[in-house]
């Protein structure tokens, strides 16, 4: 039986769907905090961890940020929805006629499109996924759908390399670091760590070079050998703005009114960029802010725009519901000193060549339970920069460790699948097979890179 079938077969048969696993991962970190934590307040150390739990769920900065990652979703989503992007997915597709050619091409895609923006790399694959099931749908080509939606959800597993790294782009926000992170640590710590030091360092650019070259050469191997069967998908309809317009909403039809709102924005954040090169610009605002001129640029008028909206705002469903539940889980991991027992495991047995890789481990196993890079940072980036200091590791080095850790188990955790499902249709246990083998691979370049550099 061959890898890949060996484990869909296990995981078809033990997987439960995104939210299950949500619920389960909380009843998990309850367990785990009420057997190795102490209670360090008044009363009952069951009821003050449902506290925790509550405090987390409702969290305002946790739920600005599960708002900020829906605006990219959506509007990453909105923008890939174009007619620009549908005719550059065209010309992709065309390419795509067999399983192993389109898992290289749509891997490769989504990769370089992630490294660019996470969330339009996300929507991206996932569409260019959906568009090569219609193509080989209409083609009668025998294809290996999972397989391929899996590979357009590979760009999570690269993205923290890239401009929209949560970590790395939090740590380049001038005063971060000892306003929001260090500001309780006896430590000297930079007042900004430049992008220059993180994202374009050597050992990134290189370890990003060799995910652009192996992930899309695995993919096709692993489609050699999942060749698939003749499949039926049924055609993505793009929002239209062929209708009757009467006076009331040519305005919403109007070019001009959507070319000078666009050019405004985009003019302003170069203007940001170029001009002010403010270190206070929160590079998440700012990441919407350039989506949403985007959008309404290549939309054209507002009409298509808010179409394309209401056709996006759907796979954002499930990270509405599921996104408190993780912060429940931050809650508890975070106020019962659970993730601060893990982590200071991981610095007690740790050496200065050392602790980049386990940073990198530990990094990897938050992310299951809380997969959002922002708030792993919030939790962690504390005790990694105490540790860097006192052990003489590199910041930069550790920063990228932790961004590391918390992409690679994307694929294995299904939560920012969430919006590629619902765009392909298939289950979360159909493509896990398939990302697990990229998991692998991606346990190897890392380490590696961390080794090497």
């Amino acid at each position: 039986m061959l890898f890949a079938k060996k484990f869909e077969k296990i995981f078809k048969s033990v997987l439960p769907s995104p939210f299950t696993i949500a619920v389960l991962l909380t009843f998990l970190t309850f367990i785990l905090a009420l057997i190795f934590t102490e209670n360090s307040e008044k009363g009952s150390h069951f009821f003050n961890l449902l506290s925790y739990w509550e405090n987390g769920v409702w969290n305002n900065n946790m739920l600005v940020f599960a708002f900020q990652m829906m605006m990219i979703m959506v509007l990453g989503h909105a923008l890939a929805l174009t007619k620009f992007a549908n005719s550059a997915i065209k010309k992709i597709t065309k390419y795509c006629n067999n399983t192993a050619n389109a898992a290289a091409i749509v891997t490769l895609f989504a990769i370089l499109v992630s490294l660019f923006n996470w969330g339009l790399g996300l929507i991206f694959g996932a569409i260019l996924a959906r568009k090569v099931g219609e193509y080989a749908s209409k083609k009668n080509i025998k294809l290996n759908y999972p397989l391929i939606a899996a590979a357009g959800y590979s760009g999570m597993m690269v993205f923290h390399g890239g401009l929209s790294g949560s970590a790395p782009m939090k740590v380049a926000t001038k005063g971060h670091l000892q306003d929001d992170i260090t500001s309780n640590l006896n430590i000297t710590v930079p007042d900004m760590i430049p992008i220059s030091d993180t994202i374009f360092s050597t050992m990134n650019l290189y370890i990003s070079a060799f995910l652009i070259i192996i992930l899309p050469i695995s993919m096709y191997l692993l489609g050699k050998r999942n060749k698939g069967k003749i499949v039926d998908i049924k055609p993505i309809i793009l929002p239209s703005d062929k209708i009757e317009i009467d006076a009331a909403s040519r305005l919403d039809h109007s070019k001009i009114p959507a070319f000078i709102l666009s050019f405004m924005i985009l003019g302003y954040c170069g203007y940001q960029v170029l001009v002010l090169k403010s270190n206070d610009i929160d590079p998440i605002n700012f990441i919407n802010l350039t989506l949403l001129g985007l959008g309404i640029l290549l939309h054209s008028n507002f009409y298509s725009f808010t179409k394309a909206i209401n056709s996006a705002i759907g796979g954002a469903a499930g990270i509405l519901i599921q996104f408190p539940l993780y912060f429940g889980i931050l809650g508890i991991m975070k106020d019962s000193g659970l993730v601060s027992i893990m982590s200071d495991f991981f610095v007690n047995i740790s050496n200065e060549t050392t602790f980049p890789v386990f940073t990198f481990i530990s990094g990897a196993i938050v992310n299951i339970f809380v997969p959002s890079g922002g708030g792993q940072w919030a939790i962690q980036g504390p005790i990694i920069m105490e540790a860097a200091s006192n052990i003489g590791a590199s910041f930069n080095k550790s920063i990228m460790a932790l961004a590391y850790g918390d992409q690679l188990t994307n694929m294995l955790q299904p939560f920012w699948a969430l919006p590629l499902l619902w765009i392909t249709g298939v289950k979360a246990r159909e493509i896990i097979p398939y990302t697990f083998y990229l998991f692998l691979i991606g346990i190897v370049i890392f380490i590696g890179g961390l080794l090497l550099f």
